[in-house]
């Protein structure tokens, strides 16, 4: 990535990377959601309680800290072991919204993304745009119709023939408008090659994506989700 889509800031302790466009406003405090107050309000929805809504307005922004799931997150919640600064998940992540921004991709915008060393770990936190009219599918999956579930499939198999693999994909990661469909939180996320779509790891990301509707309606969705894989494989030119 060149200085026309990321500026690398080190100020006050932490190292950012941000759009061309903000980075004269650039604040390290904007990763802190008590420098927002009350314009900064707790995700209720796969939030985890780690991300928030930033009203910066006319600005719409989502702030989110990096955070371990499982067993391992319980002891050491928010700290990752440095391998260099090209390793860093914010920054892994920032980049990789650039790229499928690139391709044409339905992903928010990045903002800035930071990260902090303490000794061999370091913390991080990413700011990406918050996207306007569209809720998780998982708040809305029952109120959706035949034709928006083809759609999401659609959108889904968009992604897996521009190969990218993401590794979280549940339905509080996938975002649903009246007509629009966003992925969001590529955390550990990347760009494969472009293998034929029934390569394992895109299957193996459509069994989660399907255990995480099931955890959430049981099987109330089972007619539903033939809809999204008509949609998904009906065709590559979505």
């Amino acid at each position: 990535m060149g200085s026309d889509t990321e500026v690398h800031i080190s100020r006050d302790g932490i190292n950012a990377l941000v759009v061309p466009e903000w980075a004269e406003q650039f604040d390290p405090d904007w990763f802190d959601p008590d420098y927002w107050g009350e314009r900064a309000v707790p995700v209720s929805s796969g939030g985890r309680g780690s991300a928030w809504f930033i009203e910066r307005s006319p600005e719409h922004w989502v702030l989110r800290h990096y955070r371990r799931g499982g067993l391992v997150g319980k002891l050491i919640r928010d700290r990752y072991l440095y391998a260099g600064e090209v390793r860093v998940r914010a920054f892994v992540e920032f980049r990789l919204l650039i790229q499928l921004g690139v391709l044409g991709l339905p992903v928010p915008k990045p903002v800035a993304v930071m990260y902090q060393r303490k000794g061999v770990f370091y913390s991080s936190a990413i700011i990406i745009e918050r996207l306007q009219g569209v809720r998780p599918l998982g708040d809305v999956a029952l109120s959706l119709d035949a034709t928006r579930w083809r759609e999401i499939g659609q959108v889904i198999r968009q992604f897996h023939d521009a190969g990218v693999y993401h590794a979280d994909l549940n339905c509080f990661n996938i975002l649903v408008g009246e007509t629009s469909t966003h992925l969001i939180d590529f955390d550990k996320g990347e760009l494969r090659s472009r293998t034929p779509y029934r390569t394992s790891w895109k299957g193996n990301t459509l069994d989660r994506l399907k255990r995480s509707l099931n955890k959430a309606y049981g099987e109330e969705l089972e007619r539903e989700w033939q809809f999204f894989l008509e949609g998904y494989n009906a065709s590559t030119n979505v």
